[in-house]
């Protein structure tokens, strides 16, 4: 027969294993790392353009359990870059500043595409030439980055204008 302190010590193990197992599994919303540790960048490209604006696109996959949030942007590129959603107004497409970042759900992804979501590049410093890179960097909401390196594309499509609402949204 067991002493009642191997009873005790047995009794404790059996309640703090199931706990230290529940802390550990996948799906408790404890991944730690950094926002931009969990997100992979593919298909990444910019628009063609000799000077003014220009957008980026790419696929962000987000393998954490938990959102992440993209809420910058920066690269030697432009002068200053913002994310935007192109939003129809009046008929037509406009492009605005995205509140509150983009937003890419845990274990899923988002397509910034013409038309649609992308980085927008503001004052470009020098022509972006097809054929040539150009590296972007993103922040995350956590204060995290990452950089990668986009190819410069051909691209006529999509003639969405910009009209920003008022000169504040675009503090530089």
């Amino acid at each position: 027969m067991p002493s009642p302190t191997t009873r005790a010590a047995a009794l404790l193990a059996a309640a703090i294993v199931p706990l230290l197992v529940a802390g550990c599994s996948s799906g408790s919303g404890t991944d730690n790392r950094a926002q931009a540790d969990a997100v992979t960048v593919t298909d990444q490209w910019v628009k063609a353009a000799d000077t003014g604006m220009s957008a980026a696109f790419a696929r962000f996959t987000n393998d954490s359990d938990r959102e992440v949030r993209l809420v910058d942007a920066t690269g030697p590129a432009a002068a200053r870059m913002e994310i935007h959603e192109t939003v129809d107004a009046n008929g037509s497409k406009t492009m605005r500043p995205k509140a509150g970042g983009l937003a890419i759900p845990a274990h899923g992804s988002v397509t910034l595409s013409p038309g649609g979501d992308h980085l927008m590049f503001l004052d470009l410093k020098a022509p972006l030439r097809t054929g040539s890179q150009t590296p972007i960097t993103v922040k995350y909401a956590d204060g995290s980055a990452a950089t990668f390196t986009a190819q410069v594309r051909d691209f006529a499509g999509n003639k969405e204008s910009y009209t920003p609402a008022d000169s504040s949204a675009h503090g530089g």
